[in-house]
């Protein structure tokens, strides 16, 4: 999809996959399970326990294995959360901006979506977020997006226990998409360590690049291990067996692969950093604690409010417009750092050629 949407002539640097040969553990894995013929239905807790195996190793935090469930993805699986925790149109509380297919599914469901800004720095304002719950009322779901996308911010263990005390004292439930949660450089704090009742959807698809490999793990918190109970059986019949082997190779026994692949993220945060102060030096740049995705500002660039369009049109550059991401998108674009440093640097010479 990254590289067929646009015409040969654009270069993509938008959507959220990676330009990177599979590590070879996860290679040997799926070709292993064909070689055999073993393409049926998943089965078992291995993939659980890889993770456990993994967060206890990254975040010393060990997820209950008795309290995950398979599920087809993580966005599907935050769906299936949502039905659990709440009645079928309750809003959903969520802050921009962020993810767009957050607003896609929460729409399709039939559901309200409230939102809560972020700080001018990218940080949860707690006064807004408090506004968004009383808005949405007791019942409602706050979908927490950590680390968050685009702008990559990292939240800290105080910040995630202030969000779970907030949703306890308004009658609101939390559940936490932690899809990028081996891509970052600060530290990751998990939801669930810090809070008992939430709800996480983790997988291995962005940091090990497995998006057409569906697999991912929702994950609940003792106080929520009732609710996950509830998830109706054929909710698991959904991910792909052969995405669940790709996956739990990923957790187990790709580890140096990762880092690899950090050391090579945090290079190319460098590399962007240096390019945009030589030609583009009015768009404004934070390199991000987690993620591989860039989120830049253009309003200086008097480009209107979807920049992203007229780099396309005249730059032959695809960026991600920010206008989907929700309010305080307008004038942004979301580019993916996860590929060459020679894309990068060509990326950015056809961006600053349309001024």
């Amino acid at each position: 999809m990254k590289w067929r949407y646009y015409p040969e002539d654009v270069l993509p640097v938008w959507v959220a996959e990676m330009d990177v040969p599979l590590a070879e553990p996860v290679a040997r894995a799926i070709t292993d399970a064909v070689a055999i013929g073993d393409t049926g239905y998943p089965s078992g807790t291995a993939y659980a326990e890889a993770l456990a195996e993994f967060a206890t190793k990254r975040w010393d935090w060990t997820p209950a294995v008795e309290r995950t469930a398979i599920v087809p993805d993580v966005m599907l699986g935050v769906v299936e959360m949502f039905r659990l925790v709440s009645h079928r149109d309750a809003p959903v509380v969520v802050n921009c901006p962020v993810y767009p297919p957050f607003y896609q599914f929460i729409e399709s469901l039939g559901r309200t979506v409230v939102e809560a800004p972020l700080s001018e720095t990218w940080r949860i304002d707690f006064e807004a977020l408090r506004q968004a719950f009383t808005r949405a009322g007791e019942g409602a779901v706050y979908l927490l997006c950590s680390p968050h996308n685009p702008t990559g911010t990292v939240h800290t263990e105080a910040e995630l226990a202030e969000v779970a005390a907030l949703a306890r004292q308004h009658g609101v439930r939390v559940v936490a998409d932690e899809i990028h949660a081996p891509l970052t450089t600060a530290e990751f704090v998990p939801y669930l360590s810090v809070a008992d009742d939430g709800l996480s959807l983790m997988s291995a698809s962005k940091a090990w690049n497995l998006a057409g490999l569906k697999a991912a793990l929702a994950i609940a918190g003792p106080a929520a291990a009732d609710d996950l109970a509830r998830l109706p059986e054929e909710v698991s019949h959904g991910p792909s067996h052969v995405g669940i082997l790709a996956h739990t190779a990923a957790y187990r026994d790709c580890g140096d692969w990762l880092d690899a692949l950090l050391n090579g993220l945090d290079e190319n945060r460098r590399l962007l950093a240096d390019l945009l102060a030589e030609h583009l030096p009015a768009v404004r740049y934070a390199p991000a604690q987690g993620t591989y995705l860039a989120w830049l500002d253009c309003r200086e660039l008097g480009l209107g409010d979807d920049p992203g369009k007229v780099f396309l049109q005249r730059g032959r550059v695809a960026l991600n417009s920010g206008i989907p991401f929700g309010t305080g998108g307008e004038g942004f674009v979301r580019m993916n750092l996860a590929t060459s440093p020679e894309i990068i640097t060509e990326a950015v010479r056809r961006m600053a050629s349309v001024l």
